[in-house]
């Protein structure tokens, strides 16, 4: 059951767009607030024909504008960001091709706010795009999953996974998933827990069936272990973390694929709460309308901003709309919708407790004036919460 607020609050205003206009695909290419709390670090993403892009640029929030910084030493998409606990940012990964299959990436490279530049890290075991990466309570990185190419034209999922550590800038292998998967979404709990879940495994041909199936990481025993499924099998959903044992998981693209039995063509509405005591999901309110490819962050005491996004990557103009959720009610309020309508974007809070959003997709295919290129944004929003719109 749906419960919503009529009333939509907070406010978006502009602000300066970034020097490239770029999207982002991944479920952890995403925005990264520097250790400093007031800037914002974007890298890497892709630009209208799909190809993997450098540009790197930092958000200061006290200034209000965007300073490109140091490119990447390699095009990346599909890749992964993780700020470390010393400041500097970690890219993994991701493919620098455009094309299905294109050869996914075994190298990494590191930022450094102080000389706002990049350099080659330890390389991982394997390559890999569209993995999960999480910080751990000891300062080391996981890498999760992903996929590589299987042969010309076709990519496989993985189930290995690696550990980095920043002390010796090396890879070591963390046990493999018990599941093999690609753009997924991973959460790091108490107790040194990692949930990973959903995702797709592809199979060789078009479709790409989403998963339900869950898993969590055991940092002291480097093992993986089932925990509960979810409810609806989901990709290009986002998983967000509301405490240290509970997790809310919102929307994602239709469940099933013409001609593979029942089949829904809008994006899925339901959100579910995963509770790592019982280690079992439970139903959360539905959103009022369903949405993939959006960002979802921790808003406030038990809650969560939920932001643009659309139905599906094809034949599509991105969705406005934003809502907040309350874990302690279990209910969504409306709140003043985006100025540009985007999805696959980055997303990211500021002090404060504001939250920038910047960059996307904003049309494709039949919805875009040429069916051939997407239309991309480069525009910057801020959400700041309170009042009315």
């Amino acid at each position: 059951m749906t419960t919503i607020s009529a009333r939509a609050t907070g406010s978006w205003t502009s602000a300066p767009g970034l020097p490239e206009a770029a999207t982002w695909y991944g479920q952890h290419d995403n925005a990264v607030p520097l250790a400093n709390g007031d800037a914002v670090l974007v890298a890497g993403g892709a630009d209208s024909v799909s190809a993997a892009v450098s540009q790197a640029a930092v958000y200061n929030a006290a200034a209000g504008t965007w300073l490109p910084v140091g490119a990447l030493n390699t095009p990346r998409r599909l890749h992964t960001l993780t700020l470390l606990a010393g400041g500097k940012v970690l890219a993994t990964g991701g493919t620098s091709g455009s094309a299905p299959g294109a050869p996914a990436l075994a190298t990494t490279e590191l930022y450094d706010p102080a000389t706002q530049a990049w350099t080659p890290s330890g390389t991982m075991a394997g390559t890999r795009a569209g993995h999960s990466a999480v910080l751990l309570a000891d300062g080391r990185v996981l890498v999760a999953g992903g996929s590589t190419v299987r042969s010309a034209q076709t990519t496989k999922a993985l189930r290995t996974a690696e550990l980095y550590d920043p002390a010796t800038d090396t890879w070591s292998a963390a046990g493999d998933m018990t599941e093999a998967r690609t753009g997924h979404t991973a959460v790091p709990l108490a107790g040194g827990a990692v949930l990973v879940c959903g995702g797709t495994t592809p199979v060789g041909g078009a479709d790409e069936p989403a998963l339900a199936f869950c898993e969590l990481y055991d940092s002291a025993t480097k093992k993986w272990a089932p925990t509960g499924s979810l409810r609806a099998p989901r990709s290009h959903h986002q998983a967000t973390r509301l405490s240290d044992t509970k997790v809310l998981v919102t929307g994602g693209t239709a469940l099933g694929a013409p001609g593979g039995g029942a089949f829904d063509p809008f994006s899925q509405r339901t959100a579910e709460l995963y509770d790592l005591t019982s280690g079992a999901w439970g139903p959360a309110a539905d959103m009022p309308a369903g949405r993939a490819l959006h960002r979802a962050l921790p808003f406030g005491p038990n809650g969560v901003l939920v932001i643009g996004g659309a139905a599906d990557d094809k034949d599509e103009t991105g969705y406005r709309s934003a809502l907040r959720y309350d874990a302690a009610a279990d209910s969504w309020t409306s709140v003043a919708g985006l100025a540009d309508g985007r999805w696959a974007f980055a997303a990211a809070p500021l002090p404060g407790g504001k939250v920038l959003v910047t960059g996307g997709t904003a049309r494709t295919g039949t919805a875009a004036a040429d069916p051939a290129v997407a239309e991309l944004t480069a525009s910057t929003e801020i959400f700041t919460a309170g009042g009315s719109s």
